[in-house]
């Protein structure tokens, strides 16, 4: 995300090696004289129709970034994620957007960006971030270590004034009381009891210097001040610990976990976090890693926290706007198919899940501008333009973008979902309906990865994969006599046990560029995944 950019603000990660990989495919593009012999045929047939359904599941353990946001909150954006199955949206509620002059807020556009999410019944991931040029000290925030209430302290209560020397402070306390469930907007609008934001993120990627540079100490006051504002005025709120990237720092939770050990305020307001969020990329295995990660360091300070994947995806290079003339590893880096994108998306996910956490977001739900500024935009091409500046972008969405977008606007199929389309589907319609635990999980460095979820009622759901080049065939133990076996693509099929045995054959695993696995894989995106389902009392 980007607060200089609010239009193309959907920016994923904030990592440099993505600027960095820009250069090197654009010197490895211009430097090969074969590149126009080697150029793959853009796409010509036009991708599935819009998917259907007659209600919506709303799954609680489900959402997509970027459904609306202040920009864009279209009503067929909605209607694509209710059809989809989502349960959540996740947006920055960004400062600088609110507080035009010091003192002076213009609530109008989110005022109706909530009311829309509230309306379409999607609940809120709302991410406090970015900063007034005026309220800017140095990397920081003016006057952000001045006390939060106004006598003096910053344990306060429910009936003391919030300090006006503390802008932080202030911009937190308007925006809580305006979009929580009862609050000013709520009875503005005549909304239900439970109408409103209960998710607050504090700030986005707080150990990325592209979003945050002001050091653990700051951000350590920064989300106190936060997190009491936000208890003091709606105790049933949740508070979420700014999603977390590791992309290059592995210490900045602890970092912050310390400074928080020794505050005397900790424990009448639960360590100034509730939950702790993670943004997993390009690996699905990450999902799952960076969950133990954070449970290992929380355990550390002998406390334990919910884990949510707020963001997760990975960009496409075979469909516009991304380089679908790439014809080598090094251009496809970090880069997948748009079947592979589908696979991730289960994959990433069923990782998630097994290691207990709570909800999973998809990153997103159109192309709109990703990476790039507002603007910028070209036709469909086969690598000519990329001598003359930004030639190919993010391909992230689920759906391409429309027509008359701000970025990224000529795809020939505009505003048609992608194959990770029926994938969030089929997880909102076998994860998102009934309650499920995880049970177990194998195979991870082996060449298939099997991952098991069970309901209260016994059913059993298996998410199943290869991870290697080669077919391979599974032999999952059977508890009965048949299982239900569900595909990304929609085919849903029976198939019996044979002396206690399913035999699953799995495809291969594709051509995917990504040199830096964590761990034993032969690929960071195995082949599809199927899910197989066993009913209960067989």
């Amino acid at each position: 995300m980007s607060k200089a950019t609010p239009v193309g603000a959907q920016r994923r990660l904030g990592r440099a090696h993505r600027y960095t990989y820009l250069i090197i495919f654009l010197a490895a593009l211009l430097a090969s004289h074969s590149a126009s012999a080697q150029v793959p045929a853009l796409p010509t047939t036009a991708p599935g129709g819009l998917i259907d359904a007659d209600d919506y599941i709303r799954a609680d353990r489900l959402g997509i970034t970027f459904v609306g946001f202040i920009d864009n909150a279209g009503p067929e954006r909605y209607r694509n994620a209710l059809i989809l199955g989502a349960g959540w949206n996740r947006w920055p509620l960004y400062w600088d957007r609110v507080e035009i002059e010091p003192g002076e807020y213009d609530w109008l556009a989110y005022d109706k960006l909530v009311a829309t999410d509230i309306r379409h019944g999607l609940r809120t991931n709302a991410i406090l971030l970015g900063r007034p040029a005026f309220w800017q000290a140095g990397t920081g925030i003016s006057n952000l270590f001045q006390p939060i209430f106004a006598d003096g302290t910053d344990s306060g209560g429910p009936d003391v004034a919030i300090n006006l020397g503390n802008p932080w402070a202030q911009f937190v306390h308007y925006a809580v009381m305006r979009y929580m469930p009862g609050g000013v907007l709520a009875q503005n609008n005549d909304f239900g009891a439970d109408a409103g934001i209960r998710a607050w993120e504090v700030w986005n990627e707080p150990d990325v210097p592209q979003f945050w540079n002001a050091g653990s100490e700051t951000y350590a006051r920064l989300l106190k001040v936060a997190a009491i504002i936000i208890k003091t005025v709606d105790p049933e709120a949740k508070v979420l610990f700014g999603g977390l990237l590791y992309a290059n720092d592995q210490s900045f939770l602890s970092r912050v976990l310390r400074l928080i050990q020794v505050d005397p305020l900790r424990d009448r307001f639960n360590w100034f976090f509730d939950v702790v969020a993670l943004h997993s990329y390009d690996d699905p295995w990450r999902s799952g890693w960076l969950t133990k990660v954070v449970e290992d360091t929380l355990k550390a300070y002998r406390i334990a926290r919910p884990v949510w994947v707020n963001e997760t995806g990975v960009s496409v290079w075979d469909d516009y706007p991304g380089p679908v003339w790439a014809f080598s590893p090094e251009q496809r880096n970090r880069l997948a198919t748009a079947q592979q994108q589908a696979h991730f998306l289960v994959m990433s996910a069923a990782f998630a899940w097994s290691k207990g956490v709570e909800v999973v977001f998809y990153h997103q739900l159109y192309d709109d501008c990703g990476n790039y500024p507002a603007g910028t935009d070209f036709l469909p091409h086969s690598g000519e333009l990329c001598a003359n500046g930004a030639c190919f972008g993010d391909a992230f969405g689920i759906y391409r973008n429309q027509r008359g977008s701000h970025c990224f606007s000529h795809h020939p199929h505009a505003n048609t979902p992608r194959p990770v389309a029926q994938a969030f589907t089929l997880l909102a319609e076998i994860f998102g309906r009934q309650p499920f635990t995880p049970v177990s999980l194998s195979g991870i460095d082996d060449e298939v990865t099997i991952i098991v979820f069970q309901r209260a009622s016994e059913e059993r759901i298996v998410v199943v994969w290869n991870n290697t080049r080669e077919a391979r065939t599974v032999a999952l133990k059977a508890a009965g006599d048949f299982a239900e076996l569900r595909f990304i693509n929609g085919v849903t099929t029976m198939m019996p046990a044979v002396d206690g045995i399913y035999s699953i054959a799995l495809k291969p695993a594709a051509d995917y560029s990504f040199p830096d696995l964590e761990s034993n894989r032969s690929s960071a995106i195995g082949g599809e995944p199927i899910i197989l389902l066993e009913p209960p009392g067989q």
